[in-house]
């Protein structure tokens, strides 16, 4: 086959090792388990019980909608359980019931073997080097995504402060 500018895409290359990872997934975990991403909620909460749904967006990477969507679903599953957090009551936090880590432990080994799978496709000098690289990626986008948090809970206080001085101007020409 020819090569092509599709060949040299990076984010073309990105996605196709996405889908073989999936594809390899799938193959040990089969279709009706747990999803790559529901395993990944499953273990990050595992690691970290109590984790709020913010901290758990940040945590996986997962968008707050998607997030809230997936939870939504392994609630009703009874793989998740949800309550209000002891420091913000407006905050809830998730935790693995025991059918959740049931299914997690049932996953674990198959999870591995994917993971191993797909790492065979990378020549065994290169593996080090490929985690490397996928680690580097996945740091500079929470950073990126850090950054953007820090400076979207930094705009509402510029906003209400320029709301401030617009209502004493008002006011000062009204007297």
């Amino acid at each position: 086959m020819a090569k092509s500018n599709l060949d040299k895409s990076v984010g073309h290359l990105l996605r196709r090792a996405q889908q073989y990872s999936f594809d390899m997934y799938a193959n040990q975990v089969g279709t009706g388990g747990l999803t790559p991403r529901q395993f990944a909620v499953l273990q990050a909460v595992s690691e970290n019980p109590g984790l709020s749904q913010t901290d758990l967006v940040k945590r996986t990477g997962i968008d707050r909608s998607t997030l809230a969507d997936m939870i939504s679903r392994m609630l009703k599953k009874g793989i998740l359980a949800r309550h209000r957090t002891k420091s913000d009551a407006r905050a809830n936090a998730v935790s693995v019931t025991a059918s959740g880590k049931r299914a997690m432990k049932g996953a674990a080994s198959k999870v591995a073997k994917a993971d191993r799978d797909v790492l065979k496709a990378v020549p065994k000098a290169q593996q080090a080097g490929f985690l490397k690289a996928l680690t580097a990626i996945s740091a500079e986008i929470d950073k990126e995504l850090n950054a953007s948090s820090a400076a979207a809970k930094k705009r509402p206080a510029k906003k209400a402060a320029k709301r401030k001085t617009a209502k004493r101007k008002t006011t000062r020409k009204k007297k």
